[in-house]
């Protein structure tokens, strides 16, 4: 009899030392960590309710504690989109060009060419602002075009390469003009026949510097003149005053 109380009461601790040790678990133990799968699903879930600040958060999650999941590639092209989606157009291109530099021979090149013009395109707000990330945009639409000519692509980076030049047309002429209002006619003449010889792509914009050209010469030879009898003027004025 006090065998088998023995034995009960053996098999009744065992048991809740084995429950005791799944609450200790339970309690003390950190949670299991997503897996790549699960974080690019998040991810992309995020994406589509537009949540692109969640979306770039996981997306970076998962490239950081998953750099070799097959996940991690996508997530890579993925990121660059979330700041594109979320006018973030400065980390977008550094993303969209970091994605290249590591993975040049990729499939979705094409797209990440164009996508990196688009980001750098869109950070161009006014013709009075400096024009270096058009001309970095052209390059790169330029680039899509003679590299991947059978893109779908191609032809939408045909269209904005005339978009660069036809902004960064109208910034020289922005400043000419600006030359011009200042009667400062030999800058202003010299810009518009920059633009003329360099904007032969842009009709309207060169057109219309050719016209402002004639006439910022016409009135930098008067002034020029001007000058040359003022000087000889006062050449003669400090002869007479010395007699």
């Amino acid at each position: 009899m006090h065998k088998k109380l023995l034995r009960c009461l053996v098999l009744a601790f065992s048991l809740f030392a084995v429950s005791g040790c799944g609450i200790i678990d339970m309690i003390y133990l950190p949670p299991a960590e997503d897996t790549a799968q699960e974080i690019f699903e998040a991810a992309n879930d995020a994406m589509s309710e537009k949540n692109y600040v969640r979306a770039v958060e996981l997306y970076n999650k998962l490239r950081d504690a998953y750099p070799f999941s097959p996940y991690t590639i996508d997530a890579e092209l993925s990121l660059g989109d979330a700041y594109f989606l979320d006018e973030e157009y400065e980390l977008a291109a550094e993303t969209y060009k970091d994605f290249e530099s590591l993975h040049p021979r990729h499939e979705a090149i094409p797209y990440v060419l164009y996508q990196t013009g688009m980001s750098l395109m869109k950070q161009f707000r006014s013709i009075d602002r400096a024009t270096t990330e058009l001309q970095e945009a052209y390059d790169y639409f330029n680039r899509l075009r003679q590299m991947y000519p059978d893109s779908p692509y191609a032809k939408g980076a045909e269209e904005h390469m005339q978009t660069c030049r036809k902004f960064m047309a109208e910034h020289e002429l922005y400043i000419a003009d600006v030359f011009w209002h200042m009667k400062k006619y030999g800058p202003a003449w010299r810009r518009y026949e920059f633009i003329m010889e360099n904007f032969k792509d842009v009709p309207e914009v060169a057109e219309h510097a050719k016209e402002k050209s004639l006439a910022a010469y016409h009135n930098y030879r008067e002034e020029q003149a001007r000058e040359t009898r003022e000087k000889r003027q006062g050449s003669w004025r400090q002869w007479f005053t010395w007699l």
